[in-house]
């Protein structure tokens, strides 16, 4: 069986290069280059040139073929194109989530299987295995192939499944995920053992292929940046709030109707906090100066550059001081362009137990688990990279799938992904689906 590569310059793709080889596979390695420009960039991270210089040395160690592949046209297209819309619009999309779904196993699949392979394995922290039946027996599609599961990675600080949930059987049976079964430890002892180039290089950070950005500089080349408010929300501000009082009232109840469920996963709305202003004198009582009235919901504490460059639950970049503890944002208002923040993790305006996916946008590894509207499911949820799994229960209805947490959820993000994984109690468990953070 001949096995492409996609080799990286990075310990992880090196070593399942390794690994296929030490297994008698006819493996040849592809590097491909998918981002030129370097306008945001932070200089000295994810340097393409490097990467590609130290891919190159690992092949010629492994004693394989090595090509080179430009991508950065679809690249631009698919992924790049789709972050700047999204981040416009007020959402904050994953490009990693793309750049696996449209190009690594899409545009990267397609060049190699030109090129004559039969597979394409990558350095991801994943499983892949052929998906069982409630009676456990392996199940086959109706013209005979595997259906195919996705599990985690043996290694919980790893584990890189959130980056494939968006992957269909097609590009599954196409993958192999050569050091999924190993610890991140285990991988840099096999790099030390082969002597590989690439066995000390720190893993790489940022955005996929573009590297570690300063996001508004980079979103600066298509968003215009317009100067707005910051808002600090009071906790006072939720006990007086109509919509916040309502969903306190129905997370009381067991069962919720279509209309509930939307108000739960509706977020709170800061428009009603305005600020009249007054005129005063100061000091020398000659002059009038302008300032803002006292508002006991919240009050004006800095400005911004643009509310799209904002994502909630940020922390770092708001250039605000003068607090006990870290302030975060908790809403965005791109009409307005708002950025309304709380002060602590703790902050009302950041948890919350119900969120919507939207049903337009749901995405099913396995097409035989697809839920239909009034079906529910325990599961084991995941919104952002490295979060542990949450528990909740999943309730599709002609509006969208409502997922129900457990406990309250740190920073629901419209844009991002939603990862669902089985509630099966196993340690690595399967992901079953995906769908985007509508509200």
């Amino acid at each position: 069986m001949k096995v492409c590569v996609g080799l990286s310059g990075g310990v992880d793709s090196s070593v399942a290069a390794l690994l296929l080889k030490q297994q008698g596979y006819d493996v040849f390695a592809m590097f491909m280059q998918n981002w030129h420009d370097t306008e945001g960039t932070l200089h000295g991270d994810c340097e393409w040139e490097e990467d590609k210089f130290v891919a190159e040395m690992v092949a010629r160690k492994l004693e394989i073929p090595f090509y080179f592949v430009d991508l950065s046209e679809q690249y631009r297209q698919r992924v790049v194109d789709y972050m700047f819309d999204e981040y416009a619009k007020g959402r904050t999309p994953n490009p990693d989530v793309l750049c696996n779904r449209e190009i690594k196993f899409d545009a990267f699949l397609d060049k190699a299987r030109q090129m004559g392979a039969d597979m394409v394995a990558t350095g991801h922290y994943c499983r892949k295995q052929q998906a069982l039946g409630p009676d456990g027996e392996p199940l086959f599609n109706p013209d005979g192939s595997p259906v195919w599961s996705l599990l985690e990675g043996i290694d919980p600080g790893k584990d890189q499944s959130y980056f494939l949930c968006q992957l269909n059987q097609e590009q599954l049976s196409r993958a192999m995920f050569p050091i999924g079964d190993l610890l991140k430890s285990e991988v840099r002892t096999l790099a030390h053992e082969a002597d590989l180039p690439s066995a000390d290089k720190k893993d790489s950070q940022g955005i996929c292929f573009v590297g570690k950005v300063d996001l508004p500089v980079f979103l600066q080349q298509k968003l215009k940046s317009v100067e707005g408010n910051v808002v600090e929300v009071y906790d006072p501000f939720y006990a007086q709030d109509p919509h916040y009082l309502e969903c306190c009232s129905l997370l009381e109840k067991g069962e919720w109707s279509d209309e509930e469920l939307m108000i739960l996963s509706t977020p709170v709305s800061y428009s009603s906090i305005s600020f009249e202003t007054e005129t005063y004198r100061a000091r020398n009582h000659h002059a009038k100066k302008t300032r803002y009235k006292d508002n006991p919901w919240g009050r004006i504490i800095g400005t911004h550059e643009g509310a799209q460059f904002y994502t909630i639950g940020q922390r770092k970049g708001l250039g605000i001081g003068g607090h006990s503890n870290p302030v975060f944002v908790i809403d965005t208002d791109i009409e307005s362009n708002t950025v309304y923040v709380g002060e602590g993790q703790d902050h009302k305006g950041l948890l919350r137990r119900c969120m919507r996916l939207s049903a337009e946008e749901m995405h099913y590894l396995r097409t035989d688990l697809e839920m239909r509207p009034g079906q529910e499911l325990r599961a084991r949820v995941r919104i952002r990279y490295r979060q542990p799994l949450q528990d909740a229960t999943l309730m599709m209805r002609e509006n969208g799938l409502f997922v129900m947490f457990d406990e309250p959820q740190r920073g629901i993000t419209p844009g991002q992904f939603a990862a669902v994984y089985a509630a099966d109690g196993s340690e690595c468990p399967e992901l079953l689906m995906s769908g985007v953070i509508d509200l």
